[in-house]
């Protein structure tokens, strides 16, 4: 970490998490804080569904609610950011406290339940940043009262279709009740045809992914690949945050309720990537989640079979400048293996990780 990363850390931590992440929203709003610029190289350029991503390193949906700043977050050396998650109305989400940081593990608990300002809010923000450069996604999920949530995910197609690059189906959040349900085949082969359906009526088509939880069995795995693959759905992003709580060292926030993210996610989640590789083949498009917080965890998601990364909470213990420390190491690692793409890297340990018990 740079000097200024350690004192914007330190001074971030000293509010609750959730004032923290207003407070890091609000300097990004105006322009701060500045970060060197991450390398630009066609070795580290991914094409994927037609996009084309100067590097495979991603904002993962979660920390830019709004859609307030996926330019700025851009401006950090990340190749792509996702906005969201957002549901077709506005909604203040679960009581507070409801974020908790896991400092010695390097991990936080979130139970937020989707708390965003809902479509039209996201959507003026993206309409007026139309035309500028830079691969945007959005996230869209279900309210937490709503009395048809497939509904409410076809709302959000039709809504960003051309607004975003990208739109990610969120079916995978711990925090509103019942919504992981909507990952068993039954439920799930309805929410795709009818989100396929409502992106296929647009004129703008963009890639459709599906974002999964970490705690699903092999079997239901299975099943999630059979519905992508019939469905044809462009990709799928593994994972959102776990309700297990491996081997923790902080015990004050071990037993809050909510999903877990950063450093003891990357195990679980890099596993079910894996396997979903194994089952998806190598063609459809896989975005790997979960404990990211350097080049050397980006770099084995890639191996174990990710064509993109995404990070999150890294960026809480290890500050604004680490998008770009990743970028310049990760194309310090294709130097040094004499790469003529990162791409080259796909799959290389694919083997190792999905052999791995889940």
């Amino acid at each position: 970490m740079s000097l200024i990363d350690r004192l914007g850390r330190r001074v971030l931590f000293s509010f609750d998490p959730e004032t923290a992440h207003g407070m890091s929203i609000a300097a990004l709003r105006c322009g701060l804080p500045t970060a060197g610029t991450a390398p630009r190289d066609p070795r580290l350029k991914v094409r994927l569904c037609g996009l084309d991503f100067p590097n495979p390193l991603g904002m993962a949906a979660g920390f830019d609610k709004n859609a307030e700043v996926p330019d700025a977050l851009l401006r950090l050396g990340f190749g792509f950011a996702e906005a969201g998650t957002v549901t077709p109305e506005p909604q203040p989400g679960n009581p507070k406290p409801r974020i908790f940081r896991l400092i010695e593990d390097e991990a936080v608990i979130n139970r937020l339940g989707f708390n965003n300002e809902g479509h039209e809010a996201a959507a003026r923000r993206l309409a007026a940043r139309q035309g500028r450069p830079g691969i945007v996604g959005v996230n869209v999920g279900a309210n937490k009262d709503s009395a048809d949530r497939i509904a409410d995910y076809e709302k959000g197609v039709a809504r960003f279709a051309a607004l975003a690059s990208y739109l990610t189906v969120n079916i995978s959040s711990p925090n509103t009740p019942g919504l992981r349900n909507m990952q068993a085949r039954a439920q799930l082969a309805e929410l795709l045809a009818r989100v396929v359906a409502a992106r296929n009526a647009g004129t703008a088509r963009p890639p459709v992914f599906l974002k999964i939880a970490p705690d699903l069995a092999e079997a239901e795995l299975e099943d999630i690949a059979a519905e992508v693959t019939e469905k044809d759905i462009d990709g799928v992003i593994v994972s959102n945050t776990t309700i297990s709580r491996p081997r923790l060292r902080t015990p004050a926030f071990a037993s809050e309720a909510g999903g877990l993210s950063g450093k003891p996610l990357f195990e679980r989640s890099t596993v079910a990537l894996a396997k979903m590789r194994k089952l998806l083949g190598p063609q459809r498009a896989l975005i790997g989640v979960g404990g990211v917080d350097n080049a050397e965890t980006a770099m084995e998601k890639i191996r174990a079979g990710a064509d993109l990364v995404q990070l999150y909470t890294g960026m809480i213990y290890a500050g604004p400048g680490l998008p770009g420390r990743i970028v310049q190491d990760m194309l310090r690692m294709v130097e040094r293996e004499r790469l003529g793409s990162i791409r080259d890297l796909r799959d290389s340990r694919l083997e190792a990780w999905a052999t791995k018990p889940i």
